[in-house]
């Protein structure tokens, strides 16, 4: 793989660029791997990325039902921050925003890591003490965040009015190295480092069942056919639910619709990341100048990659009431991505009733920004059978009543 660098740019352009290799290989499905992993989103690639790097694990299939980060990866905000109050959530969260600060050098590919830094407002008396506990919490787990008074969120976003009609700002959890990175670049770097250490990237490629011998996985029968494999990691996001079934068990999971949208693009106006738990609504301002808005999950399970009018209006009216300059813009586009729900909203990274299946979901609505921390704790659960990062998030807590419940715990599961 030719490396990329500002020479290699400026050598291409003197060519009209005509000299540039594909990033990624497409090649035909072998037989036979040691590993396949289902979804060729961030978590799925990050995987099979740490599989080879961490563990010299290369014989490796990712497979795609649609296309590489056509799902959830190219369906966020692009938020990024580790100030979680369970020690569980904290390790993992930080080790994988760790690993976004040298992301773009490890994959030789310019994700966009943006350190702007993310602000979580409190705007209720109930949310400050929250807030407090959790930088306290932060604290003992080396998690640098720190709880900030009106005038300094004042500071950190001059366009923000403090006394709103409903909720005024007393205050916010600071996060002065989180930020955001360029979604789809995450999951192309790391599909073009894995195709680089020769491991097959399959799209277009559905798996249709999972076969099974006494008990212990065989392979996957596929739209390309059938592949057999040693070991398989199933990382689909809203659909985990669909591949458990095939594989003979139930996920305590459910599936709904998250959008966001983005308005039309305007002059530098907010250098920070803006999340209003309260009034439910974040925000941060792209490259381009769009206004990127989060709102809330729907409240009924589907399958739909798109918006629902109330949302949108829901989460416009909380922000305006934050930021009333934000009243006069247009809404450039809307869309909307599928959670994987869990009943404590902490992920599933877990091995399985099936030997050798392990099974990495139920991130909800905070995906994105455990893509590398995921992917490096969910590679060393499946190559070694055991991994720190992922102890705690096992299957067997939902029966032994350990649940880590982050929901009620830090007032949202972001």
């Amino acid at each position: 793989m030719r490396r990329y660098s500002a020479f290699a740019v400026a050598r291409e352009a003197a060519r009209y660029h005509e000299g540039w290799a594909r990033a990624w290989r497409s090649p035909e499905p072998k037989t036979k791997y040691d590993v396949i992993i289902v979804g060729a989103g961030g978590h799925g690639l990050a995987t099979a990325f740490y599989l080879g790097r961490n563990f010299g694990i290369t014989n490796v299939a990712i497979i795609e039902k649609g296309w590489l980060g056509g799902g959830n990866t190219g369906r966020n905000t692009t938020i990024i921050r580790s100030n979680y109050l369970q020690d569980p959530s904290a390790a993992i969260y930080e080790k994988s925003r760790s690993l976004y600060e040298t992301m773009s050098q490890d994959l030789n590919y310019n994700v966009m890591f943006s350190p702007r830094g993310v602000l979580m407002l409190a705007q209720t008396e109930h949310e400050v003490r929250g807030y407090q506990r959790t930088a306290h919490a932060n604290a003992l787990q080396g998690v640098e965040t720190e709880f900030v008074g009106p005038e300094r969120v004042k500071e950190l976003v001059p366009i923000i009015s403090l006394d709103g009609p409903r909720y005024p700002v007393l205050g916010g959890l600071w996060q002065a190295r989180g930020g955001t990175g360029r979604h789809d670049a995450v999951a192309w770097g790391y599909a073009r480092a894995c195709s680089d250490m020769g491991m097959d990237i399959i799209q277009q490629c559905e798996v249709i069942g999972i076969r099974k011998d006494g008990g212990k996985i065989v392979g996957v029968d596929t739209t390309k056919g059938a592949i057999d494999c040693d070991k398989l990691g199933v990382v689909v996001a809203g659909h985990s639910g669909t591949l458990a079934e095939m594989a003979g068990f139930r996920l305590p999971i459910e599936s709904v619709a998250l959008q966001a949208l983005v308005s039309e693009p305007i002059k530098p106006c907010m250098d920070i990341v803006v999340m209003a738990n309260t009034v439910h609504g974040y925000l941060s301002q792209s490259d381009k100048g769009e206004m990127v808005i989060g709102g809330g999950a729907d409240g009924y399970n589907n399958y739909t990659q798109r918006g629902s009018f109330h949302h949108i209006e829901e989460t416009v009216r909380a922000l305006v009431e934050t930021f009333p300059m934000v009243s006069r813009l247009k809404m450039l586009r809307q869309w909307g991505g599928i959670v994987d729900m869990t009943g404590d909203r902490s992920p599933i990274l877990s091995k399985t009733p099936v030997e050798n299946v392990f099974f990495n979901c139920g991130w909800g609505t905070g995906g994105f920004k455990a893509t590398p921390g995921s992917g490096w704790g969910f590679a060393e659960l499946v190559a070694k059978g055991h991994s720190p990062l992922c102890e705690d998030f096992g299957l067997n807590r939902f029966r032994e009543g350990r649940f880590v419940d982050e929901s009620v715990a830090a007032g949202v599961a972001h």
